[in-house]
């Protein structure tokens, strides 16, 4: 009976951290990567951000759920940015998911963490209207295990 009740408020206090949004957090949407807990090559995930003027600054980051028994202390993401008028550029980032004594970068929940890495601070939007990111992990090994979300997240520069 305790250990139901532990797991009930263990539950609720993690969709109440999940439910509350950042202050000036503008966009945040992540996607699941797999039902396996995995992200293979091809499965990129695409994400439609809109920007409503030109010459906007936000603080982008990029969230990544993982589970606990995740290998790399690095991982390595191919991120595509298609501008509004169609300009692509490329970029190679590293989201590092362990600090130098070996433990996990985030906020746990159980056995799941949370990890948000700061890609591009005072990120300028030249242009008005959808940019696409095309995020796919960029690492050797094929497929990642224990992986299960990845995201976009633009947040207002202070």
């Amino acid at each position: 009976m305790i250990k139901k009740i532990t797991f009930f408020a263990l539950t609720l206090s993690l969709l109440a951290l999940v439910a509350c949004e950042k202050e000036g957090r503008v966009y945040n949407e992540n996607q699941d990567l797999s039902p396996l807990v995995e992200w293979k090559l091809e499965d990129s995930r695409e994400f439609i951000v809109p920007i409503a003027a030109a010459g906007d600054e936000f603080d982008m980051s990029i969230s990544f759920r993982y589970i606990y028994g995740f290998q790399h202390t690095v991982t390595k993401v191919k991120m595509t940015e298609t501008t509004p008028g169609g300009e692509v550029n490329s970029y190679e980032l590293a989201l590092t998911c362990r600090d130098e004594l070996g433990d996990y970068i985030g906020f746990a929940g159980g056995d799941i963490w949370d990890s948000e890495h700061l890609v591009f601070p005072k990120k300028k939007f030249e242009e008005a209207g959808n940019y696409t990111y095309k995020l796919e992990h960029a690492m050797e090994q094929e497929p990642l295990q224990y992986c299960m979300e990845i995201g976009v997240i633009l947040d207002e520069v202070k």
